[in-house]
Protein backbone atom coordinates (compact mmCIF):
# COMPACT_ATOMS: atom_id res chain seq x y z
CA UNK A 1 0.00 0.00 0.00
CA UNK A 2 1.48 3.54 -0.95
CA UNK A 3 1.51 6.33 1.04
CA UNK A 4 -1.39 8.14 -0.79
CA UNK A 5 -3.71 5.17 -0.32
CA UNK A 6 -2.32 4.85 3.40
CA UNK A 7 -2.54 8.72 3.79
CA UNK A 8 -6.64 8.45 3.04
CA UNK A 9 -6.78 5.26 4.86
CA UNK A 10 -5.86 7.59 8.05
CA UNK A 11 -8.34 10.60 7.05
CA UNK A 12 -11.03 7.65 7.15
CA UNK A 13 -10.34 6.10 10.16
CA UNK A 14 -9.99 9.20 11.73
CA UNK A 15 -13.52 10.59 10.15
CA UNK A 16 -15.30 7.47 10.96
CA UNK A 17 -14.00 7.40 14.78
CA UNK A 18 -15.63 10.59 14.38
CA UNK A 19 -19.29 9.58 13.30
CA UNK A 20 -19.07 11.68 10.24
CA UNK A 21 -18.80 9.35 7.46
CA UNK A 22 -21.29 6.72 6.10
CA UNK A 23 -20.98 2.86 6.63
CA UNK A 24 -18.02 2.52 4.30
CA UNK A 25 -16.06 4.67 2.48
CA UNK A 26 -14.58 4.34 -1.03
CA UNK A 27 -11.74 6.25 -2.98
CA UNK A 28 -12.17 7.56 -6.38
CA UNK A 29 -9.69 8.83 -8.84
CA UNK A 30 -11.03 11.37 -11.15
CA UNK A 31 -10.54 14.41 -13.29
CA UNK A 32 -10.71 18.34 -12.19
CA UNK A 33 -13.77 18.57 -14.67
CA UNK A 34 -16.14 16.32 -13.12
CA UNK A 35 -14.77 18.09 -9.45
CA UNK A 36 -14.49 21.74 -10.85
CA UNK A 37 -18.13 21.91 -12.81
CA UNK A 38 -19.84 21.10 -8.93
CA UNK A 39 -20.69 17.60 -10.81
CA UNK A 40 -19.97 15.45 -7.78
CA UNK A 41 -21.06 17.63 -5.30
CA UNK A 42 -24.23 17.16 -7.10
CA UNK A 43 -23.89 13.40 -7.67
CA UNK A 44 -22.19 12.26 -4.75
CA UNK A 45 -24.63 12.61 -1.61
CA UNK A 46 -27.20 11.15 -4.09
CA UNK A 47 -25.58 7.71 -4.05
CA UNK A 48 -24.56 7.88 -0.47
CA UNK A 49 -28.56 8.54 0.35
CA UNK A 50 -29.06 5.37 -2.16
CA UNK A 51 -26.19 3.46 -0.97
CA UNK A 52 -24.87 4.45 2.85
CA UNK A 53 -21.64 4.74 0.64
CA UNK A 54 -19.36 7.87 0.70
CA UNK A 55 -17.10 8.42 -2.03
CA UNK A 56 -13.47 10.13 -1.33
CA UNK A 57 -12.72 11.86 -4.63
CA UNK A 58 -9.21 12.82 -5.62
CA UNK A 59 -9.28 15.09 -8.49
CA UNK A 60 -6.44 15.16 -10.92
CA UNK A 61 -5.63 14.97 -14.64
CA UNK A 62 -6.95 11.95 -16.38
CA UNK A 63 -3.65 10.90 -16.79
CA UNK A 64 -2.63 11.06 -13.53
CA UNK A 65 -5.85 9.44 -12.16
CA UNK A 66 -4.85 6.39 -14.45
CA UNK A 67 -1.12 6.48 -12.69
CA UNK A 68 -3.06 6.48 -9.48
CA UNK A 69 -5.47 3.70 -10.33
CA UNK A 70 -2.50 1.79 -11.68
CA UNK A 71 -0.73 1.47 -8.09
CA UNK A 72 -3.52 0.63 -6.39
CA UNK A 73 -4.26 4.15 -4.50
CA UNK A 74 -8.02 4.01 -5.95
CA UNK A 75 -10.91 1.86 -5.77
CA UNK A 76 -12.72 3.21 -8.72
CA UNK A 77 -11.53 5.34 -11.72
CA UNK A 78 -13.93 8.19 -13.39
CA UNK A 79 -12.03 9.63 -16.59
CA UNK A 80 -12.23 11.16 -20.12
CA UNK A 81 -9.66 10.24 -22.20
CA UNK A 82 -11.09 6.51 -24.51
CA UNK A 83 -7.64 5.48 -25.91
CA UNK A 84 -5.78 5.78 -22.44
CA UNK A 85 -8.98 3.88 -20.93
CA UNK A 86 -8.87 1.02 -23.31
CA UNK A 87 -5.08 0.44 -22.92
CA UNK A 88 -5.67 0.51 -18.94
CA UNK A 89 -8.13 -2.13 -19.59
CA UNK A 90 -6.22 -4.04 -22.05
CA UNK A 91 -3.32 -4.12 -19.47
CA UNK A 92 -5.07 -5.91 -17.29
CA UNK A 93 -6.01 -2.91 -14.38
CA UNK A 94 -9.32 -2.86 -14.77
CA UNK A 95 -11.94 -6.01 -15.80
CA UNK A 96 -14.14 -3.60 -17.75
CA UNK A 97 -14.70 -0.01 -18.97
CA UNK A 98 -18.45 1.47 -18.57
CA UNK A 99 -19.36 4.40 -20.66
CA UNK A 100 -21.34 7.22 -18.36
CA UNK A 101 -21.72 10.26 -20.05
CA UNK A 102 -20.54 12.92 -22.80
CA UNK A 103 -20.16 16.41 -23.25
CA UNK A 104 -18.17 18.50 -25.45
CA UNK A 105 -14.83 20.68 -26.02
CA UNK A 106 -14.43 24.15 -26.73
CA UNK A 107 -12.26 26.26 -27.95
CA UNK A 108 -12.33 29.52 -25.83
CA UNK A 109 -10.60 33.06 -26.54
CA UNK A 110 -10.89 36.93 -25.98
CA UNK A 111 -14.50 37.90 -27.84
CA UNK A 112 -13.03 40.51 -30.15
CA UNK A 113 -11.35 37.38 -31.53
CA UNK A 114 -8.40 38.59 -33.09
CA UNK A 115 -6.98 35.59 -34.57
CA UNK A 116 -10.10 34.91 -36.37
CA UNK A 117 -10.91 31.45 -35.02
CA UNK A 118 -14.49 31.44 -34.38
CA UNK A 119 -16.52 28.60 -36.12
CA UNK A 120 -16.97 25.18 -35.52
CA UNK A 121 -13.73 23.80 -37.06
CA UNK A 122 -10.80 23.52 -33.99
CA UNK A 123 -7.96 21.97 -36.71
CA UNK A 124 -8.60 25.09 -38.88
CA UNK A 125 -8.58 27.21 -35.75
CA UNK A 126 -5.50 25.66 -34.50
CA UNK A 127 -3.77 26.58 -37.48
CA UNK A 128 -5.39 30.25 -37.37
CA UNK A 129 -3.81 30.62 -33.94
CA UNK A 130 -0.30 29.01 -34.79
CA UNK A 131 -0.08 31.23 -37.86
CA UNK A 132 -1.00 34.37 -35.84
CA UNK A 133 1.22 33.61 -32.57
CA UNK A 134 -1.79 33.93 -30.44
CA UNK A 135 -1.11 33.31 -26.94
CA UNK A 136 -2.65 30.12 -26.15
CA UNK A 137 -2.70 28.60 -22.70
CA UNK A 138 -2.16 24.54 -22.79
CA UNK A 139 -2.91 22.42 -19.95
CA UNK A 140 0.42 20.66 -20.80
CA UNK A 141 -1.12 18.08 -17.61
CA UNK A 142 -1.72 14.61 -19.42
CA UNK A 143 -5.22 15.20 -18.01
CA UNK A 144 -7.92 13.77 -20.92
CA UNK A 145 -8.01 17.62 -22.17
CA UNK A 146 -4.46 17.95 -22.86
CA UNK A 147 -4.38 15.02 -24.59
CA UNK A 148 -7.71 15.98 -26.72
CA UNK A 149 -6.16 19.34 -27.72
CA UNK A 150 -2.61 17.34 -28.31
CA UNK A 151 -4.87 15.45 -30.87
CA UNK A 152 -6.18 18.42 -32.53
CA UNK A 153 -2.54 19.83 -33.09
CA UNK A 154 -1.35 16.49 -34.33
CA UNK A 155 -4.14 16.78 -36.98
CA UNK A 156 -3.54 20.41 -38.04
CA UNK A 157 0.33 18.68 -38.85
CA UNK A 158 2.26 22.04 -38.02
CA UNK A 159 6.14 22.38 -37.31
CA UNK A 160 5.32 25.09 -34.52
CA UNK A 161 2.45 25.96 -32.64
CA UNK A 162 3.67 29.15 -32.62
CA UNK A 163 5.91 31.53 -30.14
CA UNK A 164 2.21 32.65 -28.27
CA UNK A 165 1.67 28.68 -27.21
CA UNK A 166 2.36 28.14 -23.14
CA UNK A 167 2.17 24.71 -21.13
CA UNK A 168 1.32 25.80 -17.53
CA UNK A 169 1.13 22.05 -16.56
CA UNK A 170 -2.61 22.82 -14.12
CA UNK A 171 -5.57 21.83 -14.25
CA UNK A 172 -8.79 23.45 -15.82
CA UNK A 173 -9.93 26.23 -13.55
CA UNK A 174 -6.14 27.48 -13.62
CA UNK A 175 -5.48 27.53 -16.70
CA UNK A 176 -8.77 29.03 -17.60
CA UNK A 177 -7.64 32.18 -15.00
CA UNK A 178 -4.66 32.48 -17.08
CA UNK A 179 -6.85 32.69 -20.18
CA UNK A 180 -8.91 35.14 -18.87
CA UNK A 181 -5.87 37.26 -17.56
CA UNK A 182 -3.39 37.51 -20.77
CA UNK A 183 -6.93 37.90 -23.25
CA UNK A 184 -5.80 34.47 -24.61
CA UNK A 185 -7.02 31.09 -26.17
CA UNK A 186 -7.55 27.87 -24.48
CA UNK A 187 -9.63 24.64 -25.13
CA UNK A 188 -11.72 23.61 -22.08
CA UNK A 189 -14.37 21.19 -21.40
CA UNK A 190 -17.99 22.67 -21.52
CA UNK A 191 -18.53 21.44 -18.05
CA UNK A 192 -16.04 23.23 -16.58
CA UNK A 193 -16.23 26.39 -18.56
CA UNK A 194 -20.28 26.64 -17.66
CA UNK A 195 -19.09 26.78 -13.81
CA UNK A 196 -16.34 29.34 -14.40
CA UNK A 197 -16.96 32.62 -12.77
CA UNK A 198 -13.58 34.47 -13.46
CA UNK A 199 -14.32 34.77 -17.29
CA UNK A 200 -13.47 38.28 -18.20
CA UNK A 201 -13.49 39.38 -21.51
CA UNK A 202 -13.56 34.93 -22.75
CA UNK A 203 -16.06 33.44 -24.87
CA UNK A 204 -16.98 30.60 -26.57
CA UNK A 205 -15.13 30.58 -30.05
CA UNK A 206 -15.31 27.37 -31.27
CA UNK A 207 -17.65 24.69 -31.13
CA UNK A 208 -19.90 21.88 -32.68
CA UNK A 209 -17.20 20.17 -34.92
CA UNK A 210 -17.85 15.88 -34.00
CA UNK A 211 -13.87 16.17 -32.94
CA UNK A 212 -14.83 17.47 -29.63
CA UNK A 213 -17.17 15.02 -28.55
CA UNK A 214 -16.10 14.31 -25.00
CA UNK A 215 -16.85 11.05 -23.41
CA UNK A 216 -16.22 9.32 -19.98
CA UNK A 217 -15.67 6.32 -18.82
CA UNK A 218 -15.77 4.80 -15.29
CA UNK A 219 -14.07 1.01 -14.16
CA UNK A 220 -13.28 -0.87 -11.00
CA UNK A 221 -9.41 -0.68 -10.37
CA UNK A 222 -8.34 -4.87 -10.62
CA UNK A 223 -9.47 -6.29 -7.46
CA UNK A 224 -6.69 -9.18 -8.93
CA UNK A 225 -4.08 -6.95 -8.85
CA UNK A 226 -4.82 -4.97 -5.76
CA UNK A 227 -6.25 -7.54 -3.23
CA UNK A 228 -7.15 -4.52 -1.12
CA UNK A 229 -9.51 -2.73 -3.62
CA UNK A 230 -13.04 -2.51 -1.73
CA UNK A 231 -14.77 -4.36 -4.80
CA UNK A 232 -18.04 -4.51 -3.99
CA UNK A 233 -17.76 -0.78 -2.95
CA UNK A 234 -16.75 -0.23 -6.45
CA UNK A 235 -18.87 -2.10 -8.49
CA UNK A 236 -22.26 -0.58 -6.16
CA UNK A 237 -20.95 2.72 -7.58
CA UNK A 238 -20.72 1.73 -11.05
CA UNK A 239 -24.22 0.30 -11.25
CA UNK A 240 -25.75 2.75 -9.57
CA UNK A 241 -23.92 5.48 -11.82
CA UNK A 242 -25.02 3.39 -15.33
CA UNK A 243 -28.46 2.84 -13.72
CA UNK A 244 -31.93 4.81 -14.48
CA UNK A 245 -31.29 6.67 -11.00
CA UNK A 246 -27.94 7.43 -11.42
CA UNK A 247 -28.25 8.68 -15.25
CA UNK A 248 -30.65 11.00 -14.28
CA UNK A 249 -29.04 12.34 -11.70
CA UNK A 250 -26.09 13.24 -13.89
CA UNK A 251 -29.13 14.86 -16.06
CA UNK A 252 -30.87 16.87 -13.93
CA UNK A 253 -27.22 18.85 -13.02
CA UNK A 254 -27.55 22.16 -14.62
CA UNK A 255 -26.30 25.70 -14.02
CA UNK A 256 -28.20 28.74 -15.03
CA UNK A 257 -30.55 26.44 -16.72
CA UNK A 258 -27.80 24.37 -18.60
CA UNK A 259 -27.37 21.14 -18.95
CA UNK A 260 -23.02 19.74 -18.09
CA UNK A 261 -23.46 15.88 -18.86
CA UNK A 262 -25.25 13.43 -21.00
CA UNK A 263 -26.04 10.38 -19.81
CA UNK A 264 -24.77 7.23 -22.27
CA UNK A 265 -24.78 4.32 -20.54
CA UNK A 266 -24.78 1.68 -22.15
CA UNK A 267 -23.76 2.48 -25.19
CA UNK A 268 -20.89 1.45 -27.15
CA UNK A 269 -18.82 5.28 -26.57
Amino acid sequence: MTCTRRLLCVFALAAAAGGAWAQSTLVMASTTSTEQSGLFSHLLPAFAQATGITVKVVAVGTGQAIDMARRGDADVLFVHDRVAEEKYVADGYAPQRYPVMYNDFVLVGPRADPAGVKGSDIVGALKKLAAANAPFISRGDKSGTDAAEKRFWSQAGLASRGSGYKECGCGMGPALNMAASSNGYVLADRGTWLSFRNRGDLAVLVEGDRRLFNQYGVMLVSPRKFPHVKAAEAQKFIAWVTSPAGQQAIASYRINGEQLFFPNAGTSN
